[in-house]
């Protein structure tokens, strides 16, 4: 009996450290989360911060999405298999990189699927729908979105930027190559241009996957990653444009590796809490320790700008950001 007591005791001890630790977190930390994961959409629904992030591994295991939710960017819930391949028949392996966006109550979730190399093969970007941001989603279309090669664009790494006339725009784009379309209001298609074409390019100059917009007094900032996603010179750049169609001049990077961080910091999405003007930027990067291309952790820190609306280089760091409430 006095062993129960003591190991009890000791339970009891062991759980109120934990809990007073956890309370008293003050910062993030990075990763924000366990686990690899790649290409996270950050994103805020309801008053809770949502990232919505690529399970990083071999591409034959890459068949579902988890997601994960916080009040304050420093407690967070999985919410595991979101989707998966048993809601999208036709998507077989690499479902990537989603994005999603919130219209008339419901939840849309775009994403990529099964690496396809040519026209011949299915595949491509895809969209699923729910009513919770949690899902489950299930295929909207039964088919690809976008499910072939336009001005030589892998149909990869889709965003779904909302302009300030509430126009809904797809930018997406592999293999070095970057396209925007104009989408129809329930998604399911496309809306022409004035000049008959569907998909404009706006690839700037070192551009290669992974882009990301947001409007910011009356200008379009257009990101991108460049370098290797697998190897240490993976970043992003951007460029300042006054259509979301640009065009686009590259500025430069401002988030890199560092080498007493971590490699290949890339691929990332952008918060903006209008209220408070903050923002943040999520991104994915390798630790020092691993190697291995999807040994990848998401990770956050705060985003800021000089005086001229141009983009401060990003430091990486391992306490992330300080932990915030949605007002």
């Amino acid at each position: 009996m006095k062993k129960l007591i003591l190991c009890f005791a000791a339970a009891c001890s062991t759980w109120m450290v934990s809990a007073q630790v956890k309370t008293n977190v003050k910062h993030s930390g990075n990763p924000i989360f366990p686990g690899w994961y790649a290409d996270p959409e950050g994103v805020v629904f309801n008053k809770q911060y949502w990232v919505y992030p690529t399970f990083s591994a071999p591409y034959e295991q890459q068949v579902f999405f988890d997601a994960f939710s916080s009040p304050d960017l420093v407690h967070w819930t999985k919410h595991p298999h979101i989707m998966d391949t048993t809601g999208v028949k036709w998507a077989k392996k690499a479902i990537w990189a989603p994005a999603i966006v919130e219209k008339d109550r419901k939840y849309y979730l775009f994403f990529g699927a099964n690496d396809i190399q040519s026209d011949q093969e299915t595949g491509g970007i895809g969209v699923a729908v729910a009513s919770k941001p949690e899902g489950p989603y299930k295929d909207l279309l039964g088919k690809p979105l976008v499910g072939k090669f336009y001005n030589k664009a892998q149909p990869i790494d889709q965003y779904v930027f909302q302009d300030a006339d509430k126009q809904y725009y797809l930018i997406y784009g592999g293999w070095r190559h970057c396209n925007i379309a104009k989408l129809k209001g329930d998604f399911t298609g496309f809306i022409p241009f004035p000049d008959g074409q569907t998909f404009h390019e706006i690839t700037p100059d070192h551009y290669v996957e992974g882009p990301c917009m947001f409007l910011k007094d009356g200008k379009y900032y257009f990101m991108w990653s460049e370098g290797g996603w697998t190897g240490p010179d993976y970043s992003v750049a951007y460029a300042i444009g006054d259509s979301p169609a640009g065009p686009f001049k590259r500025i430069g990077k401002i988030l890199q590796p560092d080498p007493a961080i971590a490699n290949g910091a890339g691929h990332h999405s952008v918060i903006h809490l209008a209220k408070e003007n903050k923002w943040y930027i999520i991104y994915h990067r390798r630790p020092l320790t691993e190697t291995a291309g999807n040994s990848r952790e998401t990770c956050i820190e705060e985003l800021h700008f000089d005086e001229n609306g141009r983009i401060l280089p990003v430091k990486l760091t391992k306490e992330g950001v300080p932990a915030h409430r949605i007002q």
